[in-house]
C-alpha cells in the first residue's frame, strides 16, 4: 500500500512536458539568486564537496588500475615464465629473443608497479599497452609459425588444433582485459575489437599467401560459424561498461559524505532519485542526482539548480522540503529532500479511479496554500499536474498535500530594462493554461490556478479536461474549446464544486480566481469539504494497508 517517493519531472507517464530553454537562462538564474547562493555557500553544508577536498573518480580509477595491472603482471610472469622454462628444457629456440624481451618487460612492469614510484594515468596506460599488447604479439607470432610448421608437414589435424588453441587463448586474453581492467566501454571496445581481429587477420593472410594452408583449413568441417573472438570482445566491452557504471555509482555514494545512497526510486529526464539516509542523524531522505550527460549542458544544469533554489526559498508545510544541496567531486549536482510516504495524485487516480469530491477539496486546498506562499514570493510554478501533487503521510497525518517539482518555476518580473527578451515555452499540455503558450513571458499566478482546475477536473472525473493524440490539438482545445462540465461525466459531483472548477478553467485569466488564497477559501466553502478530514484520510490509508500488506 505505502509508497516511498520523491519529486521527479517524469513520474507522470501520461504527461508530455515541453521545454524551450533561453540562451541566457544561467545568467538570469545567477542574478536572481545571487544573495541566496551566497548565503548557502557561507553556511558551508557539510555534504557539499569543495574543490580538491577529496579524491576524484579518476584518482580512484588510477589506484584501481595500478592494483589490477600488478595482479595481471604477476600472473603473466608466472605463465610466461613456465612456458619459457619449458622451451629451454625442450631446447626450443623459436622466437627465443622476442619471448625473452616480453618476459623482461612484464617482470620490470611488475617491479615498477610494486615500487613506491608515482605513476600517473598516462604511465599506467602505457604499461597496460606494453603488457597486453606484448602478449598479443607473442601469441600472434606463435600462431603464425606453428600454423606454418604443421602446414609444411601436411598435418591438417595438428594445424587446426593449433589454430583453435590460439583462438581460445585470444578469447581469454580479451575477456581478461575487458573485465579486469577499469575502462569506459568505448575504450574497452576499441582495444578488445582490435585484439579480436588479430587471429582472423593472421588466418586470412596465411590462407591468401599459402594455398596449402587454405586447402588444409578447408578440410576442417567442424569450425564454428561464430566469430568467437568478436563475441568475446562484445562480452568484455559490456562487462567493462557494467563494472565501470557500478564503480561510479558506488564512488558517488561514498563521496556524498553524510548521506548513504540506497536503491533508486525514480528516474526522469534530468536526473535519478535515490532513497538515502543521513549517516549521523539516521534520517531517511531522497537524493536527486543530475544525469552525467545533462551536466555538460550549462542551461540544463541551471534549470536543475533553479529548481532547488526556488524550492529552498519556500517554507510552507505543503511544499516539498529541501534539506541540502551541492556538488560531488566529479561535478555531479545533487540535492536532498524529504522522503515522502504515500502516492502522487496521478497514481491515486490510476489505481483507484476518480476521488471523492471531499477528498479532492481537502488535497487541492492544501496545494493552493502552498501556491499562495510561492506567488507571494514572486514565483509561479508553471507545471502543476497530478504527478506534482503528493498525498503524503507527515507528522502522523495522512493526505498531507505536498507540492513538488519547481523545475519550471519562473520569477515574476525579473527581466531588466534593455535586456533581450528571453522566450520560454514549457509545461504539461493536459494541464497548461492557454496563455502559457502564447504569452509565456507575461503569465502570472492565475496560470497555476488554471492548472489546479485541470487537476481537479481529472481527480473528479478520471479524465483530463482536454485530450488528444497530438500536443497542438490539446493546446488549441485549452485556448478555444468549451470544456465539458464535470457533472455531465459524473452526475454525483457537487454543483458548487463544479462551479469552482469551471471558474478555474476560464480561458481568460481575469475570469478566474484572482489568487490561490481565494481559490483555497472557495474550495473549503464547498458543501462536500466536510466529507473528508484527517480521520477519514487515516481510515482510508489504513484500510489500504490491510488490503495490501
Amino acid at each position: 500500500m505505502e509508497k516511498l517517493s520523491s519529486p521527479d519531472r517524469d513520474d507522470d507517464p501520461t504527461a508530455i512536458t515541453l521545454v524551450h530553454e533561453p540562451v541566457h537562462l544561467a545568467d538570469q538564474f545567477a542574478r536572481s539568486n545571487s544573495s541566496l547562493t551566497s548565503t548557502a555557500n557561507a553556511t558551508a553544508h557539510p555534504g557539499v564537496v569543495q574543490q580538491g577536498q577529496r579524491k576524484r573518480f579518476s584518482d580512484e580509477t588510477e589506484l584501481l588500475l595500478r592494483g589490477r595491472l600488478k595482479a595481471a603482471a604477476i600472473n603473466l610472469v608466472l605463465v610466461l615464465g613456465l612456458g619459457y622454462a619449458g622451451n629451454l628444457l625442450a631446447n626450443s629456440s623459436q622466437w627465443f629473443i622476442f619471448r625473452t624481451i616480453i618476459l623482461v618487460v612484464v617482470a620490470v612492469s611488475y617491479g615498477l608497479l610494486r615500487s613506491k614510484a608515482t605513476l600517473e594515468m598516462r604511465s599506467l596506460r602505457i604499461i597496460e599497452l606494453l603488457m597486453f599488447g606484448g602478449v598479443a604479439i607473442q601469441m600472434s607470432l606463435m600462431m603464425y609459425s606453428r600454423t606454418e610448421f604443421f602446414a609444411s608437414q601436411g598435418d591438417a589435424t595438428s594445424m587446426v588444433g593449433v589454430q583453435q588453441f590460439f583462438f581460445t587463448a585470444f578469447c581469454l586474453h580479451i575477456l581478461t582485459y575487458g573485465i579486469f581492467m577499469p575502462n569506459t566501454w568505448k575504450r574497452a571496445a576499441v582495444v578488445t575489437v582490435a585484439l579480436a581481429c588479430i587471429p582472423y587477420g593472421i588466418q586470412f593472410f596465411q590462407e591468401y599467401s599459402d594455398p596449402e594452408i587454405a586447402r588444409l583449413l578447408a578440410m576442417n568441417k567442424g569450425h564454428s560459424p561464430l566469430p568467437v573472438t568478436l563475441v568475446a570482445a562484445l562480452i568484455g566491452s559490456f562487462g567493462s561498461h557494467i563494472i565501470n557504471r557500478t564503480r561510479r555509482e558506488a564512488f558517488r555514494a561514498k563521496q556524498i559524505m553524510q548521506y548513504r545512497l540506497q536503491e533508486k526510486i525514480g528516474s526522469g529526464g534530468m536526473g535519478d532519485v535515490y532513497r538515502a539516509e543521513h549517516v549521523l542523524l539516521k534520517r531517511r531522505c531522497a537524493m536527486k542526482l543530475i544525469k552525467p550527460e545533462k551536466g555538460r549542458d550549462a542551461s540544463t544544469l541551471a534549470s536543475f539548480e533553479r529548481e532547488v533554489i526556488a524550492t529552498a526559498r519556500l517554507s510552507h508545510w505543503n511544499t516539498i522540503e529541501i534539506y541540502d544541496y551541492g556538488h560531488t567531486d566529479d561535478g555531479t549536482f545533487y540535492y536532498v529532500m524529504e522522503l515522502l510516504e504515500g502516492e502522487n495524485l496521478q497514481t491515486l487516480v490510476e489505481k483507484h479511479g476518480p476521488l471523492p469530491p471531499g477528498r479532492v477539496v481537502y488535497l487541492l486546498a492544501q496545494a493552493c496554500d502552498a501556491l499562495h506562499e510561492a506567488h507571494e514570493a514572486g514565483l509561479i510554478h508553471r507545471d502543476i499536474k497530478p504527478a506534482n501533487i503528493f498525498a503524503a503521510r507527515r507528522g502522523g497525518s495522512w493526505d498531507v498535500a505536498k507540492l513538488l517539482d519547481f523545475g519550471l518555476v519562473r520569477e515574476i518580473a525579473t527581466e531588466e530594462p534593455g535586456e533581450p527578451r528571453k522566450s520560454l515555452f514549457s509545461g504539461t499540455p493536459m494541464f497548461m493554461a492557454p496563455e502559457q503558450v502564447t504569452k509565456y513571458d507575461h503569465v502570472d499566478g492565475r496560470s497555476d490556478i488554471y492548472a489546479i482546475g485541470a487537476v481537479a477536473y481529472l481527480l473528479l472525473t478520471g479524465v483530463p479536461p482536454f485530450k488528444g493524440s497530438k500536443v497542438m490539438d490539446i493546446l488549441r482545445a485549452h485556448a478555444s474549446t468549451p470544456v465539458i462540465k464535470p457533472r455531465e461525466i459524473l452526475p454525483n459531483i457537487p454543483a458548487d464544486l463544479e462551479r469552482v472548477v469551471l471558474m478555474c478553467l476560464q480561458k481568460e485569466p481575469e475570469d478566474r480566481f484572482a489568487t490561490a488564497q481565494s481559490l483555497s477559501e472557495s474550495l473549503r466553502e464547498c458543501e462536500c469539504a466536510k466529507d473528508w478530514n484527517a480521520y477519514a484520510a487515516a481510515t482510508w490509508w489504513n484500510t489500504r494497508a490491510k488490503d495490501h500488506p
